[in-house]
């Protein structure tokens, strides 16, 4: 994915081939690319949404995608496989911490329904 003396470069950091972050920031590009093609939003519209990046970063970002759909599309759509699979992972098996959140829930209803009835 990396291309040896591109000048867009100099705005990422290739920590591994799976994190490829916002030089500066810990913002990876994938956040970026879900805003701009699954969310339709513009660049103006994603530079309000992170306060560490750049418009000149989410342009870049934008630019590098298009001359390498192809990798970095790999790279967006394995990232949103993981996204997907993390969250099945947490529904089916929640921490004890939601666990408790959930019975709390519950418990919070049940005696809502109680008071309504009296």
């Amino acid at each position: 994915m990396k291309q040896l003396g591109d000048p867009l470069e100099k705005y990422f950091h290739f920590y591994r081939p799976d994190d490829i972050r916002l030089q500066g920031t810990r913002v990876g590009i994938e956040h970026i690319l879900k805003e701009y093609i699954h969310n339709g939003k513009s660049p103006e519209e994603i530079e309000s949404l992170f306060s560490t990046v750049s418009l000149e970063q989410i342009y870049a970002t934008i630019l590098y995608y298009l001359r390498n759909q192809e990798a970095v599309g790999k790279y967006f759509h394995q990232w949103l496989d993981y996204c997907r699979q993390a969250q099945e992972e947490h529904d089916q098996n929640p921490p004890p911490a939601v666990l408790r959140l959930l019975k709390l829930k519950e418990e919070q209803k049940a005696a809502q329904v109680v008071n309504n009835v009296y």
